[in-house]
Formats: C-alpha cells, structure tokens, sequence
C-alpha cells in the first residue's frame, strides 16, 4: 500500500522535532546577528576610512619629504642664481639679455593671414594720406577733442 505523495511530505514534517534547545539555540543565533550586524557594518566601515587615512598621511608625508629637498636647494647659491635669471631675467652687469617671444609661433595678422617672411610693399599713398591729413586738421572748425580721423579710400576702392 502506497502513501499518497501529500501524506510523504506531511510525514516528513511531522518527524522534525523541535526541541526547547533547538528553539533557543536558534533564537540566540538570530538576536546575535540582530546585535552585530550593525556594529559589523561600522567597524567594516572604520577600516576603510582608517585605510584611506592612512594612505594620505603616506601622501602628506611624500609631500614634507619633497618641500625639504625644495628647501635644501633653496640653500644652494647656484640654485638662487640660476632661479633669478630664469624667473626674473637678471643678469650680471655687463651682461646682455635677450628675451625671445614666440620664436616658433606663426601669429597671424588682422586679416588672418600668417605673417610673411619676405618684405613686402604695401599699396598706400603715404603722400596722399599725409596731405589729406594736414588739409583736415587745418580746415577743420570742430574742437580739438572732437576731431575724427578722416575716412580715406586707396586706389583699389
């Protein structure tokens, strides 16, 4: 005669016994990870603050060590010699110095056009300017500060 599967698993669960200690025991076991869970949850976090503390006293440490090599070539006289005619272009007297700016950049002109190597002539009428200019500062009744510089077209447009 063969049980139904139901009454299989219903005596299987009838066959556990519980005990009083059982029960205690595994009451303990939950307040116990009731209790520590978030004292262990703090002191997981106390280790990684402490680490990374620790790592910066490394890094403020690294950071002594290199201003006491700063300082220790400050006390060095050829050290200061040499800062002071980098930074602050000195020299000795009788020297001369030559202060290059931008020795190895293309600066455009206004119009956007690299500046050329060769010399070239411009298409203005100095003389004609000049003139113009005279005839308009002479001819002028406006006052002086009041004067505007004259509008003044070259041969192209």
């Amino acid at each position: 005669m063969r049980l139904p599967e139901q009454s299989v698993r219903a005596g299987w669960l009838r066959s556990i016994r519980l005990s009083g200690f059982t029960i205690a025991t595994l009451t303990v076991l939950v307040l116990t990870v009731v209790v520590l869970a978030p004292s262990l949850r703090i002191f997981v976090e106390q280790q990684q603050q402490l680490a990374q503390l620790r790592a910066e006293v490394e890094a403020q440490k690294a950071g002594v060590k290199d201003l006491g090599d700063e300082r220790a070539r400050w006390d060095d006289p050829s050290y200061i010699e040499a800062q002071a005619r980098e930074r602050l272009n000195y020299v000795y007297p009788g020297e001369y110095s030559y202060l290059v700016i931008n020795d190895d950049k293309t600066v455009p002109t206004s119009n956007g056009q690299p500046i050329s190597n060769t010399v070239q002539t411009t298409q203005v009428d100095w003389v004609r300017v000049l003139l113009s200019s005279v005839l308009t500062a002479g001819l002028t009744d406006e006052k002086p500060g009041e004067i505007t510089a004259p509008v003044i077209k070259d041969k192209n447009g």
